[in-house]
C-alpha cells in the first residue's frame, strides 16, 4: 500500500485522518503526545528528529497536520506559536521537497478578518491575532516554496468526542454533562462547521483525483454559535429543558480575549467547480458526531424530569 507520513496527528482531526485512511494506505502517526497505541513520538519543531523519521519510512505523502489552535495561548506565547504554526511548516516543506512528495497542509477560516460575510479560494486572507498570521504565513511558504501540494481549509472544527475535542461542541457538552441547564451562547459571530470525519474523507478523495493546490473544505451551510447550540440541545433531546441566552462576544472577553472575526464563512468554490464536494450539511454532521462520540456521555448527569 502507499505510505503517508502523518506529522501531529495527536489531535481530532488526526484521529479522523487515521480512520480514514488506514485501510488503503500504510500510515506512520507521530505526534508529541502518543495518546493512542498507534501514534509514536515525534516533535516536529525538531528539524532533524522530523526528517530522519520522515526520510526511514519512506511516505509517498508528508501530511502535516498538528499545530497550536488555541488563540490566547498563541496570544500570550507568541514565540512558541510562530514556531509550531510555521517554522515547522517550513520544515515540512524542506522534507517533502527533499525526498519528492507532495505535501498537505491543514489551513483555517480564521485567516480572514471577517468584514466579508463570505470567503470563497480568491478571497485574500487579512489575519488578526498571532493564531491566525502563525497559520497564514504557514500557507503562504507551502504555496510559495513546496514542489507539490495540497492546502485544504478547514472552518469550526468537531471532532474527537470527550477525549480530544477541545472546540465548541465539547465545552457545550461538559457544561450540559455538569448540570448547566442555561447556557450563555455568542450571537455575534458567524461560521462554517466542519466535521473531522468529513475533511478527511473529502481530502482523501482530492488525493485520489490528484489533485493539487488551495481548497476550502467546509460543511455546507452557512450558520451562527447559537444556531449550533440549539441545534445541538435539540438533537440531545433536551429541547425546552436547556435555556440558551444570546450575549455579545464581550460576555466572554476575560477568557476569550483574543479578538475573532464576525465572520469565518467559507464556501467551497474549488470543490463544486470540480465536482468532488462530499461534504454534507452541517446539521448531519452534527447528528452523526453526537451519536458515535457521545452515546451515554450525558446519561449520569439526566435526571427524569430531564427525560420526560
Amino acid at each position: 500500500m502507499p505510505k503517508i507520513y502523518i506529522a501531529g496527528c495527536g489531535g481530532m482531526l488526526g484521529e479522523a485522518f487515521y480512520l480514514q485512511f488506514r485501510d488503503d494506505y500504510e500510515l506512520k502517526c507521530s505526534d508529541i503526545n502518543v495518546n493512542d497505541s498507534w501514534l509514536s513520538y515525534m516533535d516536529f519543531r525538531n528539524y532533524k528528529a522530523y526528517k530522519d523519521d520522515t526520510a526511514k519510512f519512506q511516505p509517498k505523502w508528508l501530511f502535516h497536520l498538528g499545530a497550536h489552535t488555541d488563540l490566547e495561548y498563541c496570544e500570550l506565547h507568541p514565540d512558541d506559536a510562530y514556531e509550531t504554526n510555521t517554522k515547522s511548516v517550513e520544515y515540512a516543506v524542506t522534507i517533502a521537497n527533499d525526498l519528492g512528495i507532495p505535501i498537505l497542509y491543514i489551513s483555517t477560516a480564521g485567516i480572514f478578518n471577517g468584514k466579508k460575510t463570505v470567503y470563497d479560494e480568491s478571497d485574500e486572507p487579512d489575519p488578526i491575532g498571532h493564531y491566525a498570521k502563525s497559520k497564514y504565513l504557514g500557507e503562504k511558504y507551502v504555496q510559495g516554496y513546496a514542489n507539490n501540494y495540497l492546502i485544504c481549509r478547514a472552518g469550526w472544527m468537531m471532532g474527537g468526542g470527550p477525549r480530544k475535542d477541545k472546540k465548541f461542541i465539547q465545552k457545550l457538552m461538559k457544561q450540559i454533562k455538569n448540570g448547566a441547564r442555561e447556557l450563555f451562547i455568542v450571537n455575534d459571530k458567524l461560521g462554517t462547521p466542519t466535521y473531522t470525519h468529513s475533511f478527511a474523507a473529502n481530502t482523501k478523495l482530492l488525493i485520489e483525483k490528484q489533485m493539487r493546490g488551495l481548497f476550502n473544505m467546509v460543511c455546507d451551510g452557512f450558520t451562527s454559535r447559537m444556531e449550533v447550540a440549539s441545534e445541538l440541545i435539540s438533537l440531545i433531546g433536551l429541547k425546552g429543558k436547556i435555556k440558551t441566552n444570546p450575549v455579545s462576544s464581550e460576555y466572554f472577553a476575560n477568557d476569550y480575549f483574543v479578538r475573532r472575526p464576525e465572520s469565518e464563512q467559507l464556501i467551497n468554490k474549488r470543490l463544486n467547480e470540480h465536482g468532488i464536494n462530499i461534504m454534507r450539511d452541517w446539521r448531519a454532521s452534527l447528528r452523526d458526531y453526537l451519536r458515535d462520540y457521545y452515546n451515554g456521555y450525558l446519561i449520569d448527569s439526566l435526571n427524569e424530569t430531564d427525560l420526560q
